[in-house]
């Protein structure tokens, strides 16, 4: 099994923290590091633990990142099978994360400065005092009161950043680059069961697509303001983006082989990022993109340029 590691800023990523924050998911991330997909009953069995305590937190665990898991035909009906997503966790705050990369340079672009967008309804933008424009009518993503944004929506299409071609500054190859962001599926409403097929382009090229389980409204999001209704979106999945040398990856886990000289870095001015639902994607289920002021992490869509 290839090395799958994951770094991880205890601050950003709480989720992650309460994940690992018990002797049995310890267990349970150790008996799955071997790469093996198990069932809940293989597990149960092997730690010597009830059914039920091992399903509990076999979902904490999904819900955290650490591991995933799909549904396979048994013997009688289906099973649900498990494996880790990651063969090594490193825990360590975002300035010593940073260290530990010589010369990254980091760019944070504001959600409501893309440069491209084309998007279907539902729609609508949100700035921390209430709704940009009006819900549901495309042409409200290029009301320039859109800078204002924390929080955006669509259905189908993509929205398009374009940041600066940094490596210009540092006059190296960079090893890797890294897109960090905050996303949900979309849906009116909420549903914690909602997937949806979220795709990454940059410089035009298809990254890869993660899919998002849901769209979350369980609980009011960390930094989402008062006036908007528990109804609503409230908080995403932080996702962590890497291109490199070996391919791309989000949170550690390979989506593609896409490589670093694929995105032909060198020959462009700036590093467009191009981010949405594809109208012919297998799970459809739209995207929420939270910025400052919304969901669980307060913060812009992050670039990172690696040397």
């Amino acid at each position: 099994m290839s090395a799958k590691v994951l770094v991880v800023d205890p601050s950003e990523r709480p989720e992650v923290i309460r994940g690992l924050a018990s002797d049995v998911r310890v267990s349970i991330l150790k008996l799955l590091r071997g790469g093996d997909e198990k069932n809940v009953n293989q597990i149960a069995e092997e730690l010597g633990l009830p059914q039920s305590t091992v399903s509990s937190n076999l979902q904490i665990l999904e819900d955290a990142g650490l591991i995933t898991t799909h549904t396979t035909k048994a013997r009688k009906g289906s099973q649900k099978v498990c494996r880790t997503a990651f063969t090594q966790i490193l825990v360590g705050f975002r300035d010593e994360i940073a260290d530990a990369d010589d010369n990254a340079i980091e760019v944070a672009m504001p959600l409501g400065l893309y440069t491209g967008c084309e998007v279907s309804s539902p729609c609508g933008l949100c700035s921390v005092d209430g709704v940009i424009g009006l819900l549901d009518v495309p042409d409200t993503f290029l009301e320039p009161d859109r800078m204002r944004a924390g929080l955006l929506w669509f259905t189908r299409g993509y929205v398009e950043y374009q940041f600066p071609n940094n490596t210009k500054i540092s006059r190296s190859r960079p090893s890797a680059i890294e897109f960090s962001m905050e996303l949900s599926s979309e849906v009116p409403g909420t549903a914690a069961d909602w997937p949806s097929d979220i795709f990454l382009e940059v410089n035009g090229v298809d990254v890869g697509t993660w899919t998002s389980p849901g769209d979350f409204g369980d609980k009011r999001g960390v930094y989402t303001p008062d006036w908007w209704k528990l109804s609503g979106s409230q908080y995403g999945k932080l996702k962590n983006w890497r291109i490199n040398d070996e391919g791309s990856f989000v949170d550690g886990v390979r989506i593609s082989d896409v490589k670093l000289d694929d995105l032909l870095i060198d020959e462009h001015r700036s590093i467009r990022l191009r981010i949405g639902v594809k109208d012919d994607a297998a799970h459809p289920g739209g995207i929420n993109i939270f910025g400052r002021g919304f969901g669980n992490y307060d913060q812009d869509i992050i670039l990172r340029i690696i040397s």
